[in-house]
């Protein structure tokens, strides 16, 4: 990264998996507006779908996910019946039966509900919802908690994508963020799932975390490749301890510095592209014959809180306690609090939490936020002939004249290496966006 990218990497600003985003959202929208908008999807069109789970067996100290720890099984199953007894009053919200495109389970740890608790809520899905004939079944795993006997029992549900959180496979590096994994048990985890017949393989890789150097994590890819994921996620870990408190047991000495994690990022890039990988977005890579990958070579990537995807599906539904959904109107998010999700639908209520109602400001806007943060460019004249961005091109000069961008004839390019930053690009366009953007993770 030359040293103009560098000023720029250590801005905090969104991840723009959404516009607005998250950080954004609003008690105003309400469960009112959340069951209108269920009422609204369009007949024929079929559905993306998110099940969320936000239950681990233990918690890992970078995690910054909405998840807690469950040492009781039937805290778990109480969620599970929650979850089945939303999805029947969501799906009796819309006016006809609706196709599911893609499902997809996130958590936490989705298998913790266990073969015949995934088995059920999949049941309560087939009694509501019609799947579409060759439809994506994705899960997020563990790979500390998969067995055989876990791998046949996701095949047997139709499960055809695993994505394992791997993270780092440096021993040190492992025990400094509390998740012990060896490499063996990784690569039984692959073996397991592959021997399931689940062959598309996502791995989670991240850079920034205590103990990690450019060293370590070049020998992290080359165990990883070997394995062979179709596709690699490389985050940047977030230390926001006041937020987190599992976190704080992080020894903040033994964390890279800015410029560190510039060099770290750059460096997993390196490895997974000289090793074949093609690289997709801010964070992504895949095989070139991966769908992801020809969704970006054709520039019909998309963007949502799941990440980067070739879903084009306009409605996504989230189920589950912190869950989002989407509409054609706007975003709506279930209350992460689990007690009060698991009340509210046991009430006969939507656990709507907050949400943000769409205008065609924000649609145009978000249209060329994902652009940029996918394509890395933006026809402005082709997208929004009649708008005035002459605000936003002069907050890019000084990135122009340091050869980040490139604006010209309507369009606005960012260039090779202006890559890195491009979400504080895409920020320029984000009218929502407000001082305290401590709240967001560093650009790089």
């Amino acid at each position: 990264m030359n040293s103009a990218a560098q000023r720029y990497a250590s801005h905090n600003v969104p991840r723009y998996t959404s516009y607005p985003t998250a950080a954004d959202f609003s008690p105003r929208v309400t469960s009112r507006e959340h069951a209108a908008w269920l009422g609204n999807l369009a007949s024929g069109e079929s559905v993306s779908l998110y099940l969320h789970v936000p239950y681990c067996r233990e918690i890992c100290l970078y995690c910054g996910c909405n998840t807690k720890m469950a040492v009781r099984d039937d805290v778990v199953a109480s969620y599970r019946s929650a979850l089945e007894a939303e999805i029947d009053l969501v799906s009796g919200l819309i006016s006809h039966r609706v196709g599911i495109a893609r499902l997809h389970w996130g958590g936490g740890t989705p298998s913790i509900l266990g073969s015949a608790g995934l088995q059920s809520v999949v049941a309560a899905l087939q009694r509501r919802f019609a799947f579409d004939p060759g439809f994506e079944h994705a899960i997020e795993l563990d790979p500390r908690y998969v067995n055989a006997e876990l791998a046949s029992g996701l095949a047997a549900l139709g499960v055809n994508r695993a994505s394992l959180g791997v993270q780092d496979i440096n021993p040190l590096v492992q025990a400094a963020i509390g998740r012990l994994q060896p490499l063996a048990m990784v690569e039984a985890a692959v073996d397991g799932l592959r021997s399931a017949g689940i062959r598309n393989l996502s791995f989670d890789l991240m850079y920034g975390l205590p103990m990690q150097t450019v060293e370590s994590i070049r020998k992290t890819c080359a165990l990883v490749v070997a394995m062979s994921p179709d596709r690699i996620a490389c985050f940047g870990y977030a230390h926001l301890p006041r937020l987190k408190a599992n976190q704080r047991r992080i020894n903040t000495a033994t964390l890279p510095t800015q410029p560190e994690r510039v060099e770290q990022a750059s460096v997993f890039a390196e490895e997974l592209e000289r090793n074949g990988y093609v690289r997709i977005g801010i964070d992504h890579f895949a095989r070139p014959t991966d769908a992801l990958a020809r969704a970006a070579a054709s520039k019909h990537l998309h963007r949502n809180f799941q990440g980067y995807t070739d879903d084009d599906r306009k409605a996504l539904l989230g189920l589950g306690a912190s869950s989002i959904s989407t509409f054609a109107e706007g975003f709506v998010q279930n209350t992460a609090d689990v007690p009060r999700y698991i009340r509210a639908i046991g009430s006969g209520s939507l656990a709507t939490a907050r949400g943000a109602t769409l205008d065609d400001e924000d649609r145009l806007r978000g249209r060329i936020i994902e652009r940029l943060m996918c394509d890395f460019e933006v026809d402005l004249a082709d997208i929004a002939p009649r708008a005035d961005f002459a605000t936003e091109i002069s907050m890019l000069a000084e990135m122009k004249r340091e050869g980040l961008v490139v604006i010209g004839d309507g369009k606005l390019t960012v260039t090779d290496t202006g890559r890195s930053v491009v979400r504080v690009v895409a920020s320029t366009f984000d009218a929502y966006r407000r001082c305290q953007g401590t709240r967001f993770s560093t650009a790089v």
